[in-house]
């Protein structure tokens, strides 16, 4: 598996992370703890995870993994999140330096670690003043309890004003952003990427795989059933199939990835996954897998190697949508320096 550094920082990572949101939920202590040892035998070093997963139960198996396993923890990074409720309480929530102090110790104490590899905040928070948040993690890298932090679902403007208020206080720079990012959802590339490549931030994009819908497990004619992300909330999930099944580039996405998959003899997984690690800024690719048979399939597209024929045909089919203002042709045009025409 490819090794990268974790964003503008020394760290290094592998290609592809492991994501521990089904710890505690659709996977048991057991069944988690099997997947941590078939993702590291498989080559990974990058373990992530976050406070309200599973309510705490997603750090408490991977602590309890990490303390039958005590001579590994130095092989992995370990990244975890703050900012969701994880109480009933009016400061139980957020990115306030209150209720930061209190996740970050309960994180450490649920993953029986003295410090965490990669702190990211969950998302913004519109209430706490950025200096606040920022100060505090400054504070918490200057105590060892956090060797670097990132976020997760900012916007580009966000994480901009992030970088450059810790710039100019002088305290230290985020590393990463965690965003949606597959070959179906690939909006960020209107700012998010522009912004994370200009702070060299590294991305980590979450949900890879558009919740299954790039593993080649649907057809136009089949709608999900069992234990599929669509089928967890029924209603909800006939909610994004209709959208998404009415949408003409939903099919022409799935059978670009088909047809690379077929040249390839590699799974569609694999070939989606193999697309978006190749992409700008991209650090590592968070695998959400829910068994052992789907990591083992995730991981075999570290071995696989897209031609630049083969890339571009998925980006091409993939496309993000940009016919209006300000990314349209023609707002891009008013940009170009080239263009010294019209305003």
């Amino acid at each position: 598996m490819k090794l990268r550094t974790l964003g503008n920082s020394g760290t290094v990572v592998t290609e592809y992370a492991l994501g521990t949101m089904t710890f505690g939920a659709e996977a048991d202590e057991k069944a988690s703890h099997a997947i941590i040892d078939t993702y590291l035998d498989g080559g990974g070093t990058f373990i992530d995870t976050a406070d309200v997963y599973s309510a705490g139960g997603s750090e408490t198996i991977i602590g309890r993994w990490l303390a039958n396993n005590p001579a590994r923890r130095d092989e992995i990074v370990i990244a975890t999140k703050g900012r969701f409720p994880m109480g009933a309480g009016s400061n139980d929530l957020g990115l306030s330096r209150t209720h930061l102090r209190k996740a970050l110790d309960s994180s450490l104490s649920r993953l029986g670690v003295d410090h965490i590899d990669l702190y990211q905040m969950h998302a913004w928070d519109a209430v706490t003043p950025i200096e606040e948040t920022l100060r505090f993690l400054d504070d918490a890298v200057r105590a060892g309890k956090i060797s670097y932090y990132g976020f997760s679902n900012y916007l580009g403007w966000q994480l901009t004003k992030a970088v450059q208020v810790a710039s100019a206080n002088g305290w230290a720079a985020p590393v990463t952003l965690q965003p949606q990012y597959n070959l179906l959802v690939r909006g960020i590339e209107h700012e998010i990427v522009p912004a994370s490549l200009d702070a060299e931030i590294g991305l980590l994009p979450w949900s890879p795989l558009a919740g299954g819908w790039l593993s080649g497990k649907y057809s136009r004619d089949r709608t999900p059933t069992g234990a599929t992300r669509l089928g967890e909330d029924p209603k909800r999930g006939m909610e994004a199939w209709d959208k998404r099944n009415a949408d003409p580039r939903t099919w022409e996405i799935i059978e670009a990835v088909g047809v690379v998959a077929n040249e390839t003899g590699a799974s569609a997984s694999q070939v989606a996954l193999a697309w978006l690690s190749g992409r700008p800024a991209v650090t590592s690719v968070i695998l959400g897998a829910r068994t052992i048979e789907q990591l083992t399939d995730n991981l075999g597209a570290a071995d696989l190697t897209l031609s630049d024929d083969q890339v571009d045909a998925l980006t091409r089919a993939s496309e993000p949508r940009t016919d209006d203002y300000p990314y349209g042709a023609a707002a891009i045009q008013q940009r170009h320096r080239k263009h010294e025409g019209g305003r």
